[in-house]
């Protein structure tokens, strides 16, 4: 087969002329901070995701930590997987937290539930659980023995069924390369009025905003007039979406369907056609990235071969236990973790986005079988 002239990325978002309207829309109105289309994103993702509210955040990571903060969660242990970004073991270090990072379960490498499990201890205040690559992570099997707070995860799943609904608290990303995309932004879903509405104000220093104070009536009058006087009774942040953004996601949002369609099918055509060398990951309604396994010996050979190729491929993750700057925040620093040194060296991310044609899954494919046919 012919190398192709122009690189296959791993990842990408996919937009067009309605993310140029809903932009347009936007600047033209004069309205760009956090206005109506964020507050319309929050109505509508709630709806999707079946939770009572919705915070609409500058990041999924601004969003945790928000969390954290709203809830006290510090001076603590926080258990989270070890195979995850890196940001999954960070946040609780902005806490001044322990970061208590646990094996992986060697099929989905979501955390492992009889790990998280010998690592609980009278100091731990809350479990991240991440759905890995849109995975859902064990939590019902969790709560069986821990009925602390749950915080999931959600960056690779939106939207899988179900997901953000056993946890106490969710969180998910809109980040660049995400299944709906919209440069960066995250959202907050829950079901607890009171929490909702101190995480509301905590996105801007504690003070209700802008929008929200111009969109009222006046009470002398009964017409539309501004609050300028607003008191602020917590300590807050500045970590609110802003319409810009939420205009994307509104447009990608109603593309969701057809995106992630279009990904199962790169899952599945990558699941029948791929060299039985390759181990496929687990089913996902995401498909936020498909992480198969090779043969460790091979990995980087086959992931230089495939860059000669103009293939792009990456890692998804390398274990948090491995970086030495989480190394000196972990709770047990001296403990092993059997499952994840192994299978993390077999792991590589080949290409899934909606941009991906027929041709280019076919030439993924080839151009593995081919690596494999040589070499085994």
């Amino acid at each position: 087969m012919k190398i192709r002239e122009n690189l296959l990325p791993v990842l990408r978002p996919v937009g067009g002329e309605e993310e140029v309207n809903a932009l347009k829309e936007v600047i033209e109105s004069g309205w760009w901070g956090k206005g109506p289309k964020v507050a319309q994103f929050e109505k509508e993702f709630a709806e999707m995701v079946g939770a009572k509210y919705a915070v609409a955040v500058t990041s999924n990571s601004h969003g945790q930590d928000l969390i954290m903060k709203a809830l006290d969660i510090k001076d603590c242990d926080v258990i989270n997987p070890t195979i995850s970004f890196m940001a999954t073991a960070m946040i609780p270090v902005w806490n001044n937290c322990t970061t208590n990072v646990v094996d992986v379960d060697p099929i989905t490498m979501c955390m492992d539930p009889e790990d998280v499990k010998r690592s609980l201890t009278p100091n731990t205040k809350a479990i991240i659980a991440v759905n890995q690559a849109g995975v859902p992570a064990p939590i019902k099997e969790i709560r069986e023995f821990y009925d602390g707070l749950i915080i999931e995860d959600c960056a690779h799943s939106c939207y899988t069924p179900g997901a953000g609904q056993a946890s106490d608290i969710a969180v998910w990303s809109f980040q660049a390369v995400k299944t709906m995309p919209c440069g960066d932004g995250g959202m907050i879903t829950l079901n607890d009025e009171e929490l909702y509405n101190k995480l509301k104000e905590m996105t801007w220093f504690g003070v209700s905003s802008t929008y929200s104070r111009v969109s009222k009536n006046d009470t002398a009058t009964g017409k539309p007039g501004y609050t300028w006087d607003y008191e602020v009774d917590k300590i807050g942040y500045k970590c609110y979406m802003i319409d810009l953004t939420a205009a994307l996601c509104l447009e990608q949002m109603k593309k969701l369907p057809a995106m992630l369609e279009k990904r199962r099918h790169i899952q599945a055509m990558y699941n029948e056609k791929l060299h039985s060398a390759v181990e496929r990951p687990p089913h996902t309604e995401t498909v936020q990235y498909y992480c198969a396994k090779v043969p460790a010996e091979h990995r980087a050979e086959l992931i230089d071969y495939l860059a000669d190729k103009n293939v792009h491929t990456s890692v998804h993750f390398k274990p948090l236990h491995k970086y030495e700057i989480i190394k000196k925040h972990l709770t047990f620093p001296d403990r092993e973790y059997p499952v994840a040194d192994v299978e993390w060296l077999k792991l590589i991310s080949l290409p899934v986005h909606p941009a991906m044609t027929e041709e280019d899954i076919d030439y993924v494919v080839y151009w593995v079988n081919q690596y494999f046919q040589e070499k085994l």
